[in-house]
């Protein structure tokens, strides 16, 4: 069971990119929750993250409902089903903040700008100083960066694709930018680091897998 925090107690938040780091990306956008497909391993990941007692968040674009390619329906059905798979595997996604619009639009909240991020810390009375985030594009860790986040960068979705020298100019641009392979990887560098944090037995993390 998800623990809450004690009053006074700092809550333990996680954000995390939806496509590309939860599930597969389609050229074509994401467009229904029959497309809505889970990456191997990241439902699980998140349930483990929960059971150490982290809030797990989404901050995603979905310039599709812009376009017109799907719509707030479709949007709520993909993350329904995606809720009712993680609620299986026992883990929990606590909201997902989106933004609707277009580049062109310009919307604050469009990653790499801050305003989704700028959402969640009013949603959860939270400072985002150190909270950790993981995406698979530079735009994620570029927004998660301007607002204090610590960055991390999944090798799936998009990242996948990226050359070494893209990867060493982004590790420039955002120097503390830790990477993985996945989100599994990720979610055992976080559970064994905060568990050595407070000084627990950690077992071996069967995941592990930080890229430097």
């Amino acid at each position: 069971m998800l623990s809450r925090p004690h009053p006074g107690e700092a809550i333990k938040l996680v954000i995390l990119d939806r496509d590309g780091t939860i599930n597969h990306e389609r050229e074509d956008y994401i467009k229904s929750a029959d497309e809505w497909v889970p990456l191997p391993g990241a439902l699980d990941a998140i349930a483990r993250l929960n059971h150490a007692g982290w809030h797990v968040v989404v901050a995603t674009n979905q310039s599709g409902i812009g376009r017109g390619l799907f719509d707030m329906v479709s949007l709520n059905a993909m993350h329904a089903k995606m809720n009712q798979m993680l609620a299986r595997v026992g883990g929990r996604v606590e909201a997902v903040f989106f933004c609707p619009h277009p580049p062109e639009d310009h919307c604050p909240c469009r990653k790499p700008l801050p305003g989704l991020f700028q959402m969640i810390g009013q949603r959860f009375g939270c400072d985002l100083e150190g909270v950790p985030m993981v995406g698979d594009l530079p735009r994620d860790v570029l927004a998660a960066q301007s607002v204090g986040c610590e960055p991390h960068l999944v090798l799936t979705g998009q990242a996948a694709t990226m050359s070494e020298a893209e990867l060493q100019d982004l590790r420039r641009r955002v120097p503390d930018l830790t990477i993985h392979p996945d989100l599994s990887a990720f979610a055992d560098f976080i559970v064994l680091r905060d568990r050595r944090t407070h000084g627990e037995d950690a077992p071996v993390a069967t995941h592990m897998g930080e890229l430097t």
